[in-house]
């Protein structure tokens, strides 16, 4: 029996295991051209799929968007505002796994720079002055887009007050420092070849309640704001709009520790915005309402201040990134940035 079983018993057994492996191997091939046939009916999903799986593992849940300004539906104007409005941008997010976006209104560019610098936000949507002097200063950022090149600053006199440019001699202007309109008259008292006056850093609210005291003798404002102080009859010294080199725009800026974490973001962003905006075009009537609301005015004055056709189609202009390089010099001449650099460096693309 030993004999046997050394000899026939352990071939029987081996042919056994062979058949048996076969077959698993076969039925393995078969399960594996069923999937092959699946993947290949599918190919482009499966592999979209896979693709945002791995996309969205390392993408925060939660995004953190700043914006100038305060309203009681919390959000910018222009295509972002519309986009998250409407919830267009955050369908397309969340294919990149974020589920939330969460928006803090500032009242000026400096202290939503403070918010981007020490990573309260990701990125956000300000003034081109105080994002540039904040790069200049070494913040960690990178310029993603620039949504608007014709942001007009103006200059309001106080009543029985100054009544041209020349008269701010020896005056007090009171400005937000560091912002667009903070360069606007700067620029505008060189090229008039103003001297001799004084500027204080005061916020709009503050300003205008300032102004209305007497305490100085002008202020820069801008938008709606400022077109209600002229019709209360303050002075209309001048605005930008007779300037195109020192007119404003805007800047959306992402920290470079997010795109750390999502290098893909200013083209997800981008595309997201682009999307909106063209839904936005649709819908023109409904969106001067949505700036109303925002801007706690009328339709009619908020196409005026805004119309859609300042919202930039791309995320850059030539002519946009020639008004960014103009304002770069100028701050870098009069220091108020702290060093020159190439637009260029600062640009994603």
């Amino acid at each position: 029996m030993k004999g046997v079983w050394s000899k026939g018993g352990r071939l029987t057994l081996i042919t056994g295991v062979v058949m048996i492996m076969l077959v698993l191997q076969a039925c393995g091939n078969n399960t594996g051209s069923g999937n092959s046939g699946t993947a290949a009916n599918g190919a482009g999903t499966n592999t979209a799929e896979a693709a945002g799986s791995e996309t969205a593992s390392n993408v925060p849940a939660v995004l953190n968007f700043g914006y100038i300004g305060s309203n009681k539906l919390n959000v910018p104007g222009g295509a972002e505002g519309w986009g998250l409005y409407k919830g267009i941008i955050q369908e397309e997010l969340k294919k990149y796994g974020i589920t939330e976006v969460k928006l803090t209104g500032f009242p000026n560019g400096p202290d939503q720079t403070e918010s981007l610098i020490s990573g309260r936000l990701d990125f956000g949507s300000l003034g081109d002055t105080p994002a540039i002097i904040a790069y200049a200063s070494g913040a960690k950022t990178r310029l993603i887009a620039q949504t608007s090149a014709h942001t007009v600053g103006y200059l309001i006199g106080k009543k029985d007050g100054p009544k041209t440019v020349q008269d701010l001699k020896g005056k007090t202007i009171a400005i937000q420092k560091g912002s667009f309109m903070h360069r606007y008259v700067v620029g505008l008292l060189k090229q008039e070849g103003v001297t001799d006056y004084k500027l204080v850093h005061m916020l709009i609210p503050d300003a205008t309640a300032a102004l209305a005291r007497g305490d100085v003798d002008a202020t820069t404002n801008n938008g709606v704001a400022a077109l209600k102080q002229i019709e209360q009859g303050y002075t209309h010294l001048d605005d930008a709009s007779t300037h195109p080199d020192l007119l404003g725009s805007s800047a959306t800026v992402v920290s470079e520790e997010y795109l750390a974490k999502f290098p893909d973001f200013p083209k997800v962003w981008n595309a997201a915005r682009e999307k909106a905006l063209a839904d936005l075009k649709q819908h023109e009537d409904e969106y001067y309402e949505f700036l109303a609301e925002i801007g706690d005015t009328t339709p009619e004055l908020a196409k005026q201040v805004n119309p859609i056709s300042d919202i930039k189609d791309t995320a850059f202009t030539e002519d946009g990134t020639k008004l960014l390089e103009g304002t770069k010099n100028f701050l870098v001449e009069e220091k108020l940035a702290k060093k020159d650099f190439n637009i260029s460096d600062w640009q994603l693309q």
